[in-house]
């Protein structure tokens, strides 16, 4: 915690090593040289470019998976629903590193571990939950009569859902999206049992970096990823908002 809270500090100050690799203190002035040392180094700008595949990846696949199990869910009415929902949402519920070793002895027999394919298929599974929660929660104000309504005039089931039900719950899916690509960006427990040296992500990196060598390139990494994170919590207050719009203008 007192890492990521002296980042923005460490950042613009060009820390300086001693022959020993020591930081040395004091510091002598501020800086963006470590910006351009995480900017111009390929090592770090290829850790980015997979943390966004795969993000992209699993936050799509998420939203697609999500949305469906939520529509299901909300349609269905057997005493085996708890159960069900209770399953689909457990990968909030255990452990990182269990799920890891799981899938890594899962992944390993069928090729899955070194490659992109295994970690956006975990990710997915990781991140599937949230949009599930957030487009659940969407679907509890959204009145199904519409939907019946439309069929009824002839619209087909992928009509009546494009045009009647996503624009209602499009705020919790985008919600949803965002929770997605977050915990996909952020994981870091089964790049380290999953990734090979060419899948390394962002977080894997700055992981390796903490416990091989301490450089304030981590720093401005981290101030980055603070920014990114401000910036995604901004989108998902305006987009509860608008949700909240939505919901007024129905009442």
């Amino acid at each position: 915690m007192l890492f990521f809270l002296m980042a923005p500090i460490l950042a613009i100050v060009p820390l300086s090593f001693s022959s020993s690799t020591y930081l040395t203190y004091p510091l002598p002035g501020l800086s963006l040289r470590w910006y351009e040392d995480f900017l111009g180094s390929a090592r770090w700008m290829n850790a980015l470019k997979n943390s966004m595949i795969i993000g992209v990846a699993s936050a799509v696949l998420s939203m697609v998976l999500g949305t469906l199990a939520s529509l299901g869910l909300a349609q269905w009415k057997s005493k085996w629903k708890p159960l069900v929902l209770a399953v689909v949402l457990s990968p909030m519920v255990v452990p990182v590193v269990i799920t890891a070793v799981g899938v890594y002895f899962f992944f390993a027999p069928l090729g899955l571990t070194g490659n992109y394919l295994g970690l956006i298929l975990v990710h997915t599974a990781l991140a599937t939950p949230f949009v599930v929660i957030t487009v659940s929660a969407t679907l509890q104000s959204f009145d199904m009569t519409l939907a019946r309504a439309a069929a009824s005039l002839g619209a087909p089931p992928l009509l009546t859902f494009r045009k009647v039900i996503l624009p209602l719950i499009l705020p919790g899916l985008a919600s949803g999206a965002l929770f997605a690509f977050a915990t996909s960006f952020d994981e870091v427990v089964t790049v380290l049992f999953l990734a090979g040296p060419e899948q390394r992500t962002l977080p894997r990196e700055m992981f390796s970096g903490i416990r091989e060598n301490i450089s304030p390139t981590i720093t401005a990494v981290a101030v980055v990823l603070t920014v990114i994170s401000v910036c995604m919590l901004s989108t998902l207050e305006l987009l509860r908002r608008r949700n909240e719009r939505l919901k007024g203008n129905a009442g």
